[in-house]
């Protein structure tokens, strides 16, 4: 029986991770040797390879003991007090910041410098701790409220006016759903202010990504346990087909998974590399 094998197209890295890439391809073929501020994307696989090419990830506190070194800073954005150690350490920047993302931070920006913090609140929907939501915080000096869930929403003092933003990589129909809950329960005389600023790129994978795992009967999600959105897209798979397995990589494909299916998609997290994507691909070939 011959089984089809597709590797969904619309998978893989988003343009903010293949422009950190190639720039830290560009920087190592060069010097042969660049730091990077936290793993330049969260696939262990990926940061691995070019950590054989010369990339060093470090954290904030070994980048305060560094000097005269270029750093690369990741998709995700920085916090301005970043650049500050930087400036202090003679660190040459190589920014890779999603322009998305950098457009975002100066909004906040823009908004915390003209408005009172006393009467105001500044709202990111998003996950707390991720890299791009410090960054984000970091744009008001950390007095900006993290809203993972409606549920932190019982904090807030309605009666003041808030600004909501949005981590560039949530759920736009969640985010919706904030935006109606804050609306509801805002005082008269406070005003409510919110802006958009979902990647489209991203959130139209969710539709896209059910849409192919509808088309299969088994699915092979492939991405890194630490990836936010390799969980959500994963989520997104398993709501219209119950036979998708998330997977970390080629290894975790057995002969029992797929010996009954005839249709067998692959697809990844935006963090995912295609080149993982194709080996997966290639093992099932192999096991067939």
């Amino acid at each position: 029986m011959d089984v089809k094998i597709e590797i969904d197209k619309g998978s893989g890295f988003c343009f903010g991770v293949v422009k950190a890439i190639n720039k830290a391809e560009e920087e190592l073929s060069k010097d042969g040797i660049l730091y990077c501020l936290g793993d330049i994307v969260h696939n262990s696989n990926e940061v691995d390879r070019l950590g054989s090419k010369g990339l060093i990830t470090i954290d904030r506190e070994k980048m305060k003991s560094l000097n005269n070194v270029k750093l690369l800073l990741r998709a995700h954005g920085e916090p301005p007090q970043t650049y500050e150690i930087a400036k202090e350490n003679n660190i040459e920047i190589i920014d890779a910041t999603c322009p998305v993302v950098i457009k975002l931070q100066q909004k906040i920006k823009k908004v915390f410098d003209l408005t009172d913090s006393s009467s105001t609140i500044i709202i990111i929907f998003g996950k707390n701790g991720h890299a791009e939501v410090n960054g984000l915080v970091g744009q008001t000096n950390g007095t900006a409220i993290v809203v993972e869930t409606e549920d932190d929403l019982h904090n807030i003092d309605f009666s003041k006016d808030i600004y909501l933003f949005s981590q560039t990589t949530k759920s736009l129909d969640h985010f919706k759903s904030v935006i109606d809950i804050i609306k509801n329960r805002m005082e008269p005389t406070a005003k409510f202010t919110y802006f958009d600023t979902i990647c489209r790129l991203v959130a139209n994978r969710m539709s896209a990504i059910r849409d192919f795992a509808t088309s299969h009967d088994i699915v092979f999600f492939v991405s890194d346990k630490k990836s936010s959105n390799g969980k959500v897209l994963f989520n997104e798979c398993l709501s219209v087909n119950k036979s998708t397995f998330f997977i970390n990589d080629k290894t975790d494909v057995h002969i029992s998974m797929i010996k009954n299916a005839s249709s067998i998609g692959i697809c990844g997290a935006t963090s995912t590399p295609k080149w993982q994507m194709e080996e997966v691909a290639s093992q099932i070939k192999n096991l067939l």
